[in-house]
């Protein structure tokens, strides 16, 4: 649970800094992601988490945290 925990915070953390540093490219993003269509943005999804996993895997199998 600790470790979800700190994930969770590190989601916040980058969040709250791409907020903080260019909000303004964050909402031309946001404004493209309208126009762009459901299933771009959900193949989009799927490969950012399935990195995601990976990265993780990678972490805690090879380089052995």
């Amino acid at each position: 649970m600790s470790d979800f925990i700190t994930a969770l915070g590190l989601v916040f953390v980058i969040e709250g800094l791409v907020y903080a540093f260019v909000p303004g490219h964050l909402k031309t993003v946001i404004a493209l992601m309208q126009t762009t269509p459901n299933d771009s943005l959900r193949l989009g999804g799927l490969i950012a988490a399935a990195f995601g996993v990976g990265l993780v895997w990678l972490a805690r199998s090879v380089l052995g945290s």
